[in-house]
């Protein structure tokens, strides 16, 4: 149990680490240095690990580029923009929407069933944000507004939105292209990573580098890579294993609070009570959603049974 708390603190640490490293280097940059560095390891990596594996066929050329750059360029991009003039436990919070928009997701693209209940626990879910994002504070104001909401909080939503669509590319590629994960990853983070920086390049000043200090920004990007890259996406697929993606979705919970914690710690971030309310309401919504899916699951089981 105690892994599964040690996983969330690792992702809302990758939060606090990517703020404090925006202060030495311009956000593509840093987005494209550090998932091009991951993908070559990860590709050397899938290399020694099994050559063979190293095949892509030409149907799946098509889902491998769009992962590249939903999952990797535009997630990053939008993400690390925003996160300039967001705090890092806000940033982190809004990231508690991809859940609900993964089940808004599969009810448009694989019109998967919605009972009265979860469509309950989604509005409720959905509401429960809005305290926190019409919270705003006077770094967030200077990124402009499109009517109630910052154009900072917009673009994580986009990061959000976009991370959610290339997860489901990503499941498609590894269940019905047999690609292994550690593949299709590299591949997405080398290209999106290229992506990134060919963007850095005509909008950063690289003079030479879009670097103010270039040891505190290496090992910022070190720490990302070993503990975003490697770590965290490994040890989740280990724990879905010994618990529930139900558990787990909850779980994930605790990534906000973890992430306020070190943005109080390392930045002076002071949560407000909006950012309580929000996460309070976003909870009992999440709780209503899978408590009826859980009975759902529960009813098909007994029917299976019966039939057996």
């Amino acid at each position: 149990m105690y892994l599964v708390f040690i996983l969330y603190a690792l992702f809302a640490s990758v939060f606090t680490v990517s703020k404090q490293a925006l202060v030495y280097a311009q956000p593509f940059f840093l987005v494209g240095i550090r998932m091009a560095l991951a993908g070559i390891l990860m590709l050397a990596y899938q290399y020694f690990k099994d050559p063979k594996s190293l095949k892509i066929t030409r149907d799946s050329v098509g889902k491998i580029l769009r992962l590249a750059l939903f999952n990797i360029y535009l997630t990053n991009v939008f993400e690390f923009w925003g996160l300039q003039y967001l705090t890092s436990f806000k940033t982190c919070f809004i990231y508690s929407l991809s859940p609900f928009i993964s089940v808004v997701l599969s009810y448009l693209v694989f019109t998967e069933k919605m009972t009265p209940k979860k469509w309950l626990g989604l509005i409720i879910g959905f509401s429960g944000f809005i305290p926190v994002l019409l919270s705003q504070t006077t770094q967030e104001e200077q990124a402009g507004q499109l009517w109630i909401f910052s154009w900072a909080e917009l673009a994580v939503i986009t990061a959000v939105i976009s991370s959610v669509y290339g997860w489901i590319l990503l499941k498609q590629l590894v269940s019905q292209h047999g690609m292994p994960p550690i593949l299709a990853n590299g591949l997405s983070m080398l290209i999106g990573g290229t992506c990134a920086l060919s963007h850095s390049l005509l909008t950063e000043n690289w003079n030479p580098l879009p670097l103010t200090e270039f040891l505190p920004f290496f090992e910022c990007t070190l720490f990302l890579i070993i503990v975003s890259n490697s770590i965290c996406y490994n040890l989740y697929g280990y724990l879905l294993k010994r618990f529930s993606a139900t558990f787990m979705s909850f779980a994930g919970l605790t990534t906000a609070l973890f992430s306020a914690l070190f943005g109080w710690f390392f930045h002076g971030e002071i949560p407000t009570l909006s950012f309580y309310l929000s996460f309070s309401i976003v909870l009992f919504g999440l709780f209503m959603f899978y408590q009826q899916e859980l009975m759902t699951q529960g009813v098909l089981t007994e029917k299976e049974a019966a039939n057996t």
